[in-house]
């Protein structure tokens, strides 16, 4: 059984790697939901080699961080990624720039200081935002965009777990900066989008009460004031 350990109340970073539990059928728990937050909180204060923060899986005694490790561990045994070396680290690799991505997505509403609350920094918060949108989403988007196009509408040639976080990414963005979305010219990605939220286990998850709505306490925030005029 894996346990996942994530902060309760909010799909953030955790959500990517619940996705690839939901669509696998590999049974896990999300610790935080069901045994609240000292388990996890217990686990970081061992000492050793420990996780600076969540999300963070404990497989089998062996307890990982960081989304794009997580994933690129698991995905072989969840069936999530082709057998060779070099799709596997192709597919790290695109993963490893949707962490980027979520970076910069998170500092459109926390620019200045994650110690301080939105309300203040607002007035940073919509530069950065309008920054964001004209430069940055753009130039991310359009790299995903072709490297869907050029492997038929999946992002490394068959269905694999970069699929399940390119849903991931174009579901948030829609929340975040909807007007923004509007206006970005990525049919491949939305294409991926529609044919995740179909897939069976992922439908029965998105149906659940197991996936959380986004809201404003996570990666993902919807401040109408920051999204594109």
């Amino acid at each position: 059984m894996i346990r996942l350990y994530y902060w309760p109340g909010l799909q953030g970073r955790g959500e990517f790697i619940r996705l690839l539990l939901e669509d696998a059928g590999l049974p896990y728990v999300d610790v935080a939901r069901v045994e609240g937050t000292a388990p996890l909180l217990a686990v970081m204060a061992r000492p050793g080699l420990t996780p600076l923060a969540p999300p963070f899986v404990d497989v089998d005694g062996l307890v990982l961080a960081q989304v794009a490790n997580i994933l690129h561990f698991l995905a072989p045994r969840a069936g999530l990624v082709p057998e060779d070396d070099a799709s596997r680290h192709h597919a790290l690799q695109i993963q490893m720039t949707v962490t980027d991505l979520l970076a910069e997505v998170h500092d459109t509403h926390h620019p200045v200081s994650t110690a301080l609350y939105y309300e203040d920094q607002r007035a940073e918060a919509k530069q950065r935002s309008r920054l964001f949108l004209q430069r940055r989403l753009p130039k991310f988007l359009g790299w995903f965009e072709r490297i869907a196009s050029a492997h038929g509408d999946v992002m490394l040639g068959a269905h694999s777990y970069v699929d399940l976080s390119m849903f991931q990414i174009i579901a948030g963005l829609r929340f975040a900066f909807p007007r923004a979305m509007a206006q970005q010219d990525v049919p491949c990605l939305s294409r991926i989008h529609d044919r995740v939220a179909a897939r069976p286990r992922v439908a029965a998850y998105l149906a659940s009460p197991r996936r959380l709505p986004f809201n404003n306490n996570g990666i993902f925030r919807h401040y109408p004031e920051l999204d594109a005029e």
